[in-house]
């Protein structure tokens, strides 16, 4: 995410998310299940997340920077079942203590961060001892034909006119690369079949935070499919 806004996607978006609720509903369900404790919400988007929460979740801090999807996101906060707050922010330099949250949620966002790893390392760096980043991404694609076609737009039109998004990235491996343990990790595409898109290939999962007593991330001992 920029501190400069994208007022045209942002409203592209907004109008988009929901009619891709169809596809990625479940998904969203399923991502946020079983949270509780203090959770923050790195780039929230227009809210599209916050029907999920349960109760069980104290509370949720939204960090969105773009502003037209921020205000959007509050409007839906206020009909969400949890204390939903929503915040200016960047993934990079997250508006929180360190330690001061149980679980962080990524949904669609790792794709355009400027540093990805810095994200990561942000979000690391709120999270306590065991908590756990909920992460839902498309990703790069595992046939060598479409990471050529995603090669080939992010280094051409794509991430100047969606928002700084890159089709291509390899998120589970740099969730791993920050430290995190990762759980779980379910591979699907949307939509499920016909032509692949470059935004087809997707990820869903959990990844452990656990610190060594130094302070370093913990080794990665690997994760399933």
């Amino acid at each position: 995410m920029s501190r400069t806004g994208h007022p045209l996607f942002a409203r592209f978006y907004a109008w988009a998310g929901p009619r891709m609720e169809p596809a990625l509903g479940t998904h969203r369900r399923a991502l946020l299940d079983g949270l509780s404790g203090r959770v923050i919400e790195v780039g929230a988007g227009s809210g599209l997340n916050f029907p999920h929460y349960r109760p069980g979740v104290t509370g949720v801090l939204a960090v969105e920077p773009e502003p037209h999807l921020r205000e959007l996101a509050r409007r839906a906060a206020r009909q969400a079942l949890v204390p939903v707050e929503v915040v200016d922010g960047l993934a990079e330099r997250l508006p929180g203590e360190d330690g001061g949250f149980d679980a962080a949620v990524a949904a669609l966002v790792l794709c355009s961060v400027a540093d990805q790893h810095g994200a990561l390392t942000e979000i690391a760096r709120v999270l306590r001892p065991s908590g756990r980043l909920r992460f839902l991404e498309h990703v790069a694609a595992e046939s060598a034909g479409l990471r050529r076609v995603q090669r080939a737009v992010d280094a051409t039109v794509w991430p100047h006119f969606v928002g700084g998004c890159h089709t291509g990235r390899d998120t589970a491996a740099a969730i791993t690369a920050a430290g995190f343990t990762i759980e779980r990790l379910h591979h699907f595409r949307v939509p499920e079949g016909g032509v692949g898109f470059p935004t087809s290939p997707h990820i869903r999962g959990t990844a452990l935070w656990n610190p060594k007593p130094n302070g370093e991330p913990a080794t990665p001992s690997g994760y399933g499919t």
